[in-house]
């Protein structure tokens, strides 16, 4: 992680990744992948961290209001604020992030590297 992009991280409050120890943790390899994407658009210059903050903050009260089944994942909310964004500055489509999701759901367990 470079050291322009670790000075824009929460370490504490809505958008603070989780951490145990002081170290970030991860749940699955997509999490910490995901994270590394979106640091390294930030650091190509292409998204601005204060935006994506913002987007990650939103999609966040939005599960918070949502009365849902599935299990609270903060890089869940961390991948739709992403997609949002990305969609938003017209960087990639939906149809191609939804496409690109569905081919790497179907992918056989044990094909996460």
């Amino acid at each position: 992680m470079s050291a322009r992009a670790i000075e824009h991280l929460d370490a504490t409050g809505p958008a603070a990744p989780p951490r145990r120890n002081g170290e970030l943790v991860f749940a699955a390899p997509w999490e910490s992948r995901i994270f590394g994407v979106t640091l390294a658009l930030h650091d190509a210059g292409l998204l601005q961290w204060e935006e994506f903050r913002a987007r990650l903050i939103a999609e966040i009260a939005e599960w918070e209001r949502d009365v849902r089944d599935d299990e609270w994942s903060y890089y869940l909310c961390w991948l739709a604020a992403l997609e949002n964004l990305l969609v938003a500055k017209g960087l990639c489509g939906r149809p191609e992030l939804d496409a690109r999701g569905r081919a790497l759901a179907a992918r056989p367990p044990g094909h996460d590297h």
